[in-house]
């Protein structure tokens, strides 16, 4: 039997560069009318199951085919959202989870297929807590993680740490080499939306 796979999308991010929020963008011409996010839960719920998609607290979504989760502590940025979705990923019984930004437009099924099944493959081999694609650098918020990772994440959130890559210098990690970065892309000002029209 194939482990369950879980998704996680964080959407709770300030989007400061945009001047917006990025969860509730649309693009004319893209994502069939649909939301940033909704777009994102539809391209993850492919691969992935259950979706959990992690917002801020106020923060106003659609209605999306995912479970919605709310920030406990507002503005410390993506770690401890992560390790919000990755608790509700392992209550739900699965034992990783493919996490990812919700400004990834061009984010494919076949890109979360390929880092689930190498998590499959090195987690076998007792291994990596973490599958990571590398085009020039390593894309922590577009990554397969074990789920019980959350309780490493509270421990560097209660040490004052906020960066994702904090988890990956404590961690087991596998990094998976990609020569298309392109379903890596993110969208993080006015100029990349207005590149997608």
């Amino acid at each position: 039997m194939t482990p369950r796979l879980a998704g996680v999308v964080l959407a709770g991010g300030a989007s400061r560069r945009m001047g917006r929020d990025k969860a509730t963008l649309t693009v004319a011409g893209r994502f069939e009318g649909r939301t940033l996010v909704e777009h994102l839960v539809s391209v993850v719920s492919q691969r992935c199951d259950p979706v959990f998609v992690v917002a801020a607290q106020e923060q106003a979504l659609p209605v999306l085919a995912a479970q919605v989760l709310r920030d406990e502590v507002p503005g410390l940025g993506p770690l401890p959202a992560m390790g919000l979705g990755l608790r509700a990923a392992a209550r739900a019984g699965a034992e990783r989870a493919f996490v990812c930004a919700v400004d990834m437009p061009f984010l494919t099924p076949e890109l979360i297929g390929r880092l689930a099944e190498c998590s499959r493959e090195v987690g076998t081999a007792g291994v990596a807590d973490i599958v990571l694609p590398r085009a020039g650098r390593d894309h922590y918020l577009a990554g397969v993680y074990r789920t019980a990772l959350a309780e490493t994440v509270d421990a560097l959130v209660a040490a004052g740490e906020r960066r994702v890559g904090a988890l990956a210098d404590v961690a087991d990690v596998e990094r998976i080499v990609l020569t298309d970065a392109s379903p890596l892309a993110n969208l993080n000002s006015p100029d990349d939306v207005a590149g997608l029209s």
